[in-house]
C-alpha cells in the first residue's frame, strides 16, 4: 500500500512528461487525486505493512498528515483543470500589464504537482530521519517550478527567495541528522539507527545534550520550511505570487510535512525525557509567530498576502499547542486539519477573485457577493472559518488548545494568545467585508458568464469538511486525531 500511494503520484508526473494530448494530460492529474485519496482511505481500514527495515512506516501521525495532503490535492486537481484550460487558451491575462502570460507546456506543470504530491507522501512514511530530510528537499526541488508558473519577474524572485532561504534551512536540518547519529552513538559500539521507533526504544540510552542540540536544528531548519517567524521570509512571496492552487498546497500540505518533520524530533526528545525542553522552544517560536503575523495581518493591502501571513499565525498555533502539550496536543492535530482545509479553500476563491478583477489589492477589490456570488459567501465563510469563530472546525480546536492553557495555569499565555487573535479578527474581517460589499468600480472587468462549477465545488468540498469538524467529529476522525496526539506525547 505504501508503494501504490508513492508509485501512484510518482508515475502519473512522468506520464505527465511523456503524453503529448493535453485533455489527457489533464485528466491524468484528477485521476492522480482520485487514486491517492483512495488508497489514502483504505490505509484507514487496513494498516500498511512497513517497508525497508521500517524505514517506511504509517503510523497514525503520519496518516493524518497524508489524508490531508491527498484530500486537498484531489481538490486542487478539480481546480487545477479549470485553471490549465484558462491558461491554455490565452484567456487569463496579467492582472497589472495588460499582458498574456507567456507559460511554460502545462507538460510541466502537472508533472511538478504530481512530484510534489508524490514528495510530500514521502514525507508522511518516511521513519528514518535521512531519508525524512531527503524527502524535505525534493519537496522543494518539486514546487519551486510551480512557483514560476506565470514567468513574471516577481513569481521569479519568489522562487529564489524560495530556494534560498528554505535550501538554508534543509542544511541546518541536515546538521540536526549529524547531531542526532552523535547522540545515538555508543562508545566502541555501532550506535543506534536513526530510526524513529529504534530512537524512542532506546530514548534513555541518548546523548542528552547532543540530543537538545539536534532539537534545535530541527527546529529551526524544519521550522524555516514550515514558514515560523521569524524563518517566515520565503512565504509571503512564495504564497502571493503563486497560482492560487498552488498557492492552497503550499499553505494547506507543504507546512505541514515540515511540521511533522520537527513532531519526529520531538518524539524522540519526548522518549529521552527531554520533553519540557522542547515544548518551551515550541512555545516561544509559536507566541513569536502569531505575533509577527498579527503585525503584518494588519493594514495589510493585498489580500493573497494576508492569507500567507494568516499562515504564518496558524502555524504559530500548532507549535503552540503541542508545546502546551496534554489536551493541546489533541487541539493541535485538530487544528491542523482545520487550517489545511481552510486556508486552501481560501487560496482558491482568492483564486477566483484574481481571475475576476485582475488585481490582488484589497483596496481595489469591491462588491464580490455581487459580481462572484458564489466565491462571495465562500469568502466570507471562509473568513469566519479562519479567524476561529463557530461553527467552523477552527473554534474547536483554539477553544481547546485555550482550555488546555488555562488547565495548566498558563494563564498570561492564553491572555496573549487571545489578544493576538482578536487582533488578527479585525484585521481581517474589515479587508475582507470590503471587499465583499458594495459595488464594483467602474473600471475593473467582471466575468462576462456565471462561475465555473469547477472553480466552485473544490473550496466549497474544503469549506464543508470544516463546518463538519466544527459541527460533529466523526469517531474514525476523533481516533485517528487522538492516535497522532499520543504518538506526540499528548492525550
Amino acid at each position: 500500500m505504501i508503494c501504490a500511494l508513492l508509485l501512484i503520484p510518482a508515475v502519473a508526473a512522468l506520464l505527465s512528461l511523456l503524453v503529448r494530448h493535453t485533455l489527457v494530460r489533464r485528466v491524468l492529474l484528477v485521476l492522480t487525486g482520485v487514486g491517492h485519496t483512495a488508497v489514502t482511505l483504505a490505509a484507514w481500514n487496513t494498516t500498511p505493512q512497513p517497508l525497508l527495515s521500517g524505514w517506511l512506516m504509517l503510523d497514525a501521525a503520519g496518516l493524518l498528515f497524508l489524508t490531508i495532503t491527498s484530500i486537498l490535492f484531489l481538490a486542487c486537481s478539480v481546480y487545477a483543470f479549470a485553471y490549465l484550460a484558462i491558461q491554455g487558451a490565452g484567456k487569463q491575462q496579467d492582472y497589472e500589464e495588460g499582458m498574456l502570460f507567456t507559460n511554460a507546456p502545462d507538460a510541466v506543470f502537472c508533472a511538478c504537482l504530481e512530484a510534489f504530491l508524490a514528495t510530500m507522501t514521502l514525507v508522511t512514511v518516511s521513519r528514518h530521519f535521512g531519508l525524512l530530510w531527503v524527502a524535505m528537499e525534493a519537496t522543494t526541488l518539486a514546487s519551486a517550478p510551480l512557483i514560476y508558473f506565470h514567468r513574471h519577474h516577481r513569481s521569479l524572485e519568489a522562487t529564489w527567495k524560495y530556494l534560498l532561504i528554505c535550501s538554508v534551512g534543509i542544511a541546518l536540518a541536515l546538521l540536526g541528522n549529524f547531531l542526532m547519529v552523535i547522540a545515538a552513538s555508543k562508545p566502541g559500539g555501532e550506535g543506534i539507527a536513526i530510526v524513529v521507533d529504534a530512537l524512542i526504544e532506546n530514548g534513555a540510552n541518548l546523548n542528552v545534550p547532543w540530543l537538545r542540540a539536534a532539537f534545535l536544528f530541527f527546529l529551526v531548519g524544519y521550522g524555516t520550511k514550515m514558514g515560523l517567524a521569524p524563518l517566515h521570509t520565503w512565504l509571503p512571496d512564495a504564497h502571493s505570487e503563486s497560482p492560487s492552487v498552488i498557492s492552497a498546497l503550499l499553505s494547506g500540505a507543504l507546512l505541514n510535512c515540515a511540521f511533522l518533520a520537527i513532531l519526529r524530533s520531538y518524539q524522540v526528545c519526548a522518549a529521552a525525557g527531554q520533553a519540557a525542553f522542547c515544548q518551551d522552544l515550541l512555545i516561544l517560536f509559536g507566541l513569536i509567530s502569531i505575533g509577527w503575523a498579527t503585525i503584518f495581518i494588519l493594514g495589510q493591502t493585498d489580500y493573497k498576502r494576508m492569507l500567507a501571513y494568516s499562515s504564518v499565525e496558524h502555524v504559530g498555533i500548532l507549535a503552540l499547542g503541542v508545546g502546551v502539550g496534554a489536551g493541546a496536543t489533541f487541539g493541535a492535530m485538530l487544528h491542523a486539519a482545520n487550517h489545511s482545509l481552510t486556508k486552501a479553500m481560501l487560496f482558491l476563491v482568492a483564486g477566483n477573485i484574481l481571475a475576476a478583477y485582475k488585481t490582488k489589492a484589497t483596496t481595489e477589490v469591491r462588491g464580490i457577493l455581487g459580481v462572484l456570488p458564489w466565491s462571495g459567501v465562500l469568502w466570507i465563510a471562509g473568513l469566519i472559518a479562519i479567524t476561529g469563530m463557530p461553527p467552523f472546525g477552527a473554534f474547536l480546536s483554539e477553544f481547546t488548545i485555550v482550555k488546555a492553557m488555562i488547565e495548566q495555569g498558563r494563564i498570561g499565555i492564553a491572555v496573549a494568545f487571545l489578544a493576538m487573535l482578536a487582533l488578527i479578527f479585525i484585521g481581517m474581517t474589515a479587508a475582507f467585508l470590503n471587499m465583499a460589499q458594495g459595488r464594483s468600480a467602474s473600471d475593473l472587468r467582471p466575468p462576462g458568464k456565471s462561475e465555473s462549477i469547477l472553480a466552485i465545488l473544490p473550496p466549497l468540498g474544503l469549506g464543508a469538511l470544516t463546518l463538519m469538524l466544527g459541527l460533529y467529529l466523526p469517531p474514525a476522525v476523533d481516533s485517528l486525531l487522538r492516535g497522532a496526539a499520543a504518538t506526540i506525547g499528548g492525550y
